[in-house]
């Protein structure tokens, strides 16, 4: 199954102190893979997208998901968006974002899982503090779509 994740307002893009400690701090935001957070994006940066394949499959007739980006137990699988400061090589992370499996519509899932598109979450990624969003993503600071 094809995921796409689109973020959106972008905190480091934002005026104000905090804004300006992103963009010093060279925070980025990253999709979690396994323990490694890759395809990382610069707080400031106009927009992030992510697209990535993960596994689908009928359990006891309900869909599961899995694969290296999937985190969670049977019922509570997710996507984990990263929060960091780089340095060269280094990724010093401080804050993540959960995005739930469980939070989709299941005909958007089952649709994806039948390959009749990819799965699209947005999402803006600055809360209303004006911070790195964080902790869990539900609708409607999300939404999903099959296109």
């Amino acid at each position: 199954m094809r995921i796409r994740i689109e973020g959106s307002d972008l905190p480091g893009r934002r005026g104000g102190a905090q804004a300006g400690a992103l963009r010093l701090g060279n925070v980025h935001v990253g999709v979690q893979r396994k323990a490694e957070v890759v395809d990382r994006v610069a707080a400031d940066a106009d927009g992030a997208a992510w697209s990535l394949d993960v596994t689908s499959k009928e359990v006891d007739g309900l869909l599961d998901v899995g694969g290296p980006w999937v985190h969670g137990r049977p019922g509570s699988r997710f996507l984990y968006l990263s929060w960091g400061a780089v340095t060269g090589e280094e990724f010093a992370m401080f804050r993540r974002a959960k995005l739930m499996f469980g939070d989709v519509p299941t005909g958007l899932l089952r649709a994806a899982h039948d390959g009749d598109g990819t799965l699209v979450g947005r999402l803006g990624l600055t809360d209303a503090a004006g911070e790195p969003v964080c902790a869990r993503v539900r609708p409607p600071a999300i939404t999903w779509s099959v296109e």
